[in-house]
């Protein structure tokens, strides 16, 4: 029987073969985890839907698949006499704890990630677990063999240009954002914000009541904002010609990994106080850059939020919106000017740009306009938040 790739959420259409987790002649059971898979959001498994004896790989590793496709072949366990049981290799019960990411390190440098010993919670196999194995195991000698050939290789043989794999993660996040500016007519409102005040406020808070990050406080200045003008919090249902207004805020973060970009959704920021939304963003950028993100982290957004500011070096951008969105804001660096205050005196002041990009089928410039001026009153005057939380 065949085992297919199916949608696991979010509407995907393709899917990257990272890993099989089994060989075939394996005798897997129910639920197990027979093939990891990688979307242009998160890393998943395909478990087995019956038990049974694998029989025929129909794809591989490093290949891009729609969903629908054939992944393997299996034969049920009413069927395992016929198959030559003797001969199987039975799975072990006892499943592998390790992240996907750490697995991948474990394949490139040929290791095998049963034989590694976890120093992690319950076992779990790290990354550096991985890596001293590497160094202190059988795989140190034929890692210095292949270095030596490439050595020699190089020796004789110039190297005109070389390669990296456009497949997996960054081809679907290529495919999304191309869908998404074919499809969206994007217009990119840029606005400078004073974040004197809101720096002073943020140590102010650090000292009594527990650090909260300037990410959290813009987060929450956004749902605000969205509650007012409802229309970026929103989608477009053209088969039914109606904007769909979203009653809750859902809103994404994105965050950047080694794997490329990936936007984990904070739910009900409505509803959250400041500090919640701090200890989740936390949360979920770690998982982000662990690739153990489940659908239910990443689904259902709202609203995205870009804060490329720690990164340094960013004072504009023209962000692409994460479609069926309506906009998309990014926040960039924040730099100490002399700006000219009320009474015409030079002043330093810590200055920040915002870039909005937004949909100009659904939204028109002066609702862009007077949503980042309503988003800037609310960073440059702190003490305003506390009537919009009362």
């Amino acid at each position: 029987m065949e085992v297919k790739l199916h949608d696991i959420g979010e509407g995907m259409t393709e899917a990257n073969i990272n890993h099989f987790l089994v060989n075939v002649g394996d005798v897997v059971r129910a639920d197990q985890p027979l093939v990891e898979v990688q979307t242009d959001k998160m890393t998943a498994e395909i478990p087995a839907p019956f038990s049974g004896v694998i029989k025929e790989f129909t794809v591989k590793e490093g290949e891009t698949i729609p969903v629908g496709s054939t992944v393997l072949l299996m034969e049920k366990e009413s069927a395992l006499s016929i198959a030559a049981p003797k001969k199987a290799r039975v799975m072990k019960n006892q499943r592998i704890l390790a992240s996907p990411y750490t697995r991948k390190i474990a394949r490139e440098n040929g290791v095998n990630i049963e034989e590694v010993k976890g120093s992690g919670a319950g076992g779990r196999i790290l990354d550096e677990d991985v890596l001293q194995y590497l160094n202190g195991g059988s795989q140190e000698d034929s890692s210095s063999e292949r270095k030596e050939d490439i050595v020699q290789e190089n020796s004789v043989k110039v190297v005109e240009s070389t390669t990296i794999p456009f497949r997996g993660r960054r081809r679907q996040i290529a495919a999304k954002m191309s869908q998404s500016l074919r499809t969206i007519p994007h217009c990119t409102h840029f606005e400078e914000i004073d974040v004197t005040n809101l720096l002073e406020w943020k140590e102010t808070m650090k000292a009594s009541n527990g650090s909260i990050s300037m990410g959290a406080y813009f987060i929450k200045a956004i749902s605000v904002c969205l509650k007012e003008y409802p229309i970026f919090n929103a989608r477009l249902n053209e088969k039914e010609e109606c904007v769909e207004l979203q009653n809750q805020h859902n809103i994404g973060i994105a965050v950047d990994t080694e794997e490329g970009l990936i936007v984990p959704v904070i739910k009900h920021v409505e509803s959250k106080t400041m500090k919640d939304i701090h200890g989740e963003m936390k949360e979920l950028t770690i998982k982000a850059q662990e690739d153990t993100l489940t659908i239910k982290d990443i689904s259902g957004g709202t609203f995205t939020v870009s804060n490329v500011g720690p990164l340094g070096g960013s004072i504009g951008a023209t962000p692409i919106i994460n479609e069926p969105e309506v906009a998309l804001l990014a926040f960039h660096k924040t730099k100490k000017r002399p700006m000219v205050n009320e009474k015409d005196e030079i002043v330093v002041r810590s200055m920040m740009n915002v870039s909005m990009s937004y949909d100009h089928r659904i939204v028109d410039g002066g609702m862009a306009v007077r949503f980042t001026n309503r988003l800037r009153d609310l960073i440059e005057q702190p003490q305003s938040m506390l009537l919009e939380l009362m």
